[in-house]
């Protein structure tokens, strides 16, 4: 009796070891990862999303998220191609195109991400003026994209996007660049007040050559103003007299 409960013991503790590493071996792959197992810390395959089985001791796994990831590109300090200091700092958005090599290739892939980003940034922004940095954003965005992305290929890193979300300026160049926007804009106005007058000035042209070759018009004109006035409750009303009205008193006297 006491063999067989001895046999029942050793079979049913062997019963719940075997149960407790099945169910340690037991590992659910979401849809958005991939798993990469390791056989006796050799690479042995990419786990599919779904229940997996890894065996402990013998087996390992990394888990590995492969939807895009937004990263925040923290401020650098850069100099422009004409020695301008300034602050920039950008978002980058990437995503895991091959697990194992995320996995096998670099070391904690999204910290030598962003590393990489902030490097390249930093180099090539100091490739353009300062003006340029300010209008060419885009250009400037594309091209660091391009680099970071070639650059983390063999990591198995596809970086979609790159955006420069803002730039810091030193302050005495704020003020510059603010007073330089205010000339500017009195330029413009200058010109634009010049061209109007331009204009008014060949409008009262055409009508003084129209008003010369209409006989009465003149007078007409000046039968208009004298209407015009009449309406106005100024107590001083200025009257000009038409050279021709002179003429014809003065011819009037002659005749005399």
């Amino acid at each position: 009796m006491a063999s067989i409960f001895l046999i029942t013991h050793f079979l049913f503790s062997v019963f719940i070891f075997l149960v407790i590493v099945l169910l340690a071996s037991l590992k659910i792959v979401k849809e958005y990862e991939r798993g990469v197992k390791f056989t006796l810390g050799k690479y042995s395959g990419l786990m599919q999303p779904g229940l997996r089985i890894v065996i402990p001791l013998i087996q390992s796994w990394e888990r590995v998220d492969i939807r895009i990831k937004a990263v925040d590109v923290p401020s650098q300090e850069c100099i422009s191609k004409d020695n301008v200091s300034i602050k920039v700092n950008a978002v980058l958005y990437y995503k895991v195109r091959n697990a194992e090599k995320a996995i096998i290739e670099v070391e904690m892939y999204n910290y030598a991400v962003s590393q990489l980003a902030q490097t390249t940034m930093r180099n090539i922004v100091g490739e353009f003026m300062l003006d340029e940095i300010l209008q060419k954003r885009e250009q400037i965005s594309k091209k660091i994209k391009e680099i970071v992305d070639e650059d983390t290929d063999p990591w198995g890193i596809a970086v979609s996007k790159i955006e420069i979300k803002d730039i810091e300026l030193p302050s005495d160049m704020k003020r510059t660049i603010s007073k330089e926007a205010e000339s500017e804009r009195e330029k413009r106005a200058v010109i634009i007040k010049a061209e109007g007058e331009v204009i008014a000035a060949k409008n009262m042209s055409k009508a003084a050559e129209t008003l010369a070759k209409s006989p009465g018009a003149l007078h007409l004109r000046t039968l208009q103003s004298i209407n015009d006035l009449s309406s106005d409750q100024s107590n001083t009303i200025i009257f000009a007299v038409p050279l021709e009205v002179l003429k014809a008193i003065e011819g009037f006297k002659l005749k005399k």
